[in-house]
């Protein structure tokens, strides 16, 4: 299997221009709400919650690495139930502070065993990972992604990237609801990615936010990252739970790089908790015990699994709803990529509702007419 060098630790060393209607892209980032508006708190939270170990107790601290447990059941969302790198013990996992907190801790893992690599990070991006690696001392370059013409992936100029980049480099990639154009490659592009990736030695780093949030399915939605696990590659992957459990005040996230082997992956792990030791010594523990119970409890994951599916589809519906309200107002521009992806210059889709999406429509209507 391929293997980076950086993955064997040693002594560390010391755009494009919008065009006439490209301001409007809607995305599901930010807290969910329901067709009232109203943020919405899962049954199968509220299932656990007076049953849950330690919240009538006072709470210990948790080991660097964070809940063992909750470790362990994230791992099967991201690399399957029966999958053979977990059952290997090849994949080093630490408990993080949500998907923003394992970004940061691999960025700093990357500039202590790989401090002449770069990352490449898509355009356009969440704006805060370009803080991340930046504070961490990582040298950063860019990819194309968004073609603004298409409103879809700029797969042509994107491969072109990967090709040209430095041997060994680093990419950040989205397993699914790319932030922020909620544009994702097709099944058949991610192949030709993960070939190319794998030519150049690259190292893939996933981020999912959104995972059974995008689509409604926690499988469907980590696809790409079981594509580069059969073509041999080792990966990152940063999760959260702040969007698919609505934990966002909880931080409860997960840090995992897939490893050579058993022993490869101690030592990765142990130096990912010696870099969590200065930064925050400890995970916290009350979301990381809510994650734990639902998911290791049958009965609450298939609960909670119904309920990500809600919410993927009343975000889905609004997509619809508010493409099919521009159309009927009969302005010469195509409105199609609502409903084939999501860009944001941050509307919040999470907001909209039968009751306002009307609304919106008219007042989009309006302001693209003055272009």
């Amino acid at each position: 299997m391929h293997n980076p060098s950086f993955l064997v630790p040693n002594n560390p060393s010391s755009s494009n221009c919008a065009s006439r209607h490209d301001f409007f892209f809607f995305f599901i980032n930010g807290a969910y709400r329901d067709d009232n508006g109203k943020p919405s708190f899962l049954s199968a939270l509220e299932k656990q919650s007076g049953e849950l170990p330690g919240t009538r107790t006072c709470e210990e601290y948790l080991p660097m690495g964070g809940s063992v447990k909750m470790v362990e059941e994230t791992l099967k969302l991201a690399y399957g139930e029966d999958s053979e790198f977990i059952k290997d013990k090849r994949i080093a996992a630490v408990q993080a502070l949500s998907g923003t907190g394992a970004c940061r801790l691999f960025a700093d893992f990357q500039k202590r065993f790989s401090p002449d690599s770069q990352i490449y990070i898509p355009v356009p991006t969440w704006a805060n990972y370009h803080n991340i690696w930046r504070d961490a001392h990582v040298p950063q370059r860019t990819y194309h992604y968004y073609h603004p013409e298409s409103k879809g992936l700029d797969f042509a100029a994107l491969m072109d990237n990967v090709k040209n980049a430095p041997n060994g480099s680093f990419f950040l990639l989205h397993a699914c609801a790319h932030n922020p154009t909620g544009v994702d490659p097709s099944e058949d592009q991610w192949r030709e990615i993960s070939y190319q990736i794998k030519v150049k030695g690259h190292f893939p780093f996933f981020d999912m936010a959104y995972q059974g949030f995008a689509s409604g399915d926690p499988e469907r939605d980590a696809k790409a990252i079981r594509m580069f696990l059969e073509d041999g590659h080792a990966i990152g992957i940063a999760q959260s739970y702040a969007k698919n459990m609505g934990l966002y005040g909880q931080r409860v996230g997960c840090l995992s790089v897939l490893c050579e082997d058993e022993k490869q992956a101690i030592a990765v792990k142990s130096q990912l908790q010696q870099l969590a030791r200065p930064m925050y010594s400890n995970p916290p523990v009350h979301g990381a015990l809510v994650v734990s119970t639902i998911l290791g409890d049958p009965e609450l994951k298939s609960l909670w699994l119904k309920e990500v599916k809600v919410m993927a589809n009343q975000i889905i519906g609004m997509r619809t709803a508010l493409r099919e309200n521009l159309e009927k107002l009969g302005l010469p521009l195509s409105w199609k990529h609502i409903t084939k992806q999501v860009w944001s210059n941050f509307i919040l889709l999470a907001g909209v509702t039968t009751g306002n999406v009307g609304y919106l429509a008219n007042a989009i209507n309006e302001v693209t007419k003055s272009f």
